[in-house]
């Protein structure tokens, strides 16, 4: 990995970085890729995927309908109303 590598990754992630720092992050990122290649070279045939090494179960409540806010009590709290919508200032220019 050279610096203009990271160069090019730092504009992608919208990061500044300072010529010094490039060619110590290109090694550090050299280094990193080393380390991926040793675990690619890991033979893993016949082992499963494993999303988490604990056996784990989700706890949800059961899902029961139940009756949801009429129109004016949810706007009830609005700090702006008009014709049963809430308000709010324009983020867009039209």
């Amino acid at each position: 990995m050279t610096p203009e590598d990271v160069r090019k990754i730092a504009g992608l992630a919208r990061l500044r970085l300072h010529d010094d720092e490039l060619a110590k992050i290109a090694g550090q990122f050299t280094g990193i890729l080393g380390h991926l290649e040793r675990l690619r070279a890991v033979p893993t045939d016949g082992v499963e995927p494993l999303d988490h090494p604990l056996p784990l179960t989700d706890v949800l409540r059961d899902d029961v309908p139940v009756p949801g806010l009429l129109q004016g009590d949810a706007l009830a709290g609005a700090p702006d109303a008009k014709d049963g919508q809430f308000r709010v200032p324009r983020v867009m220019a039209e």
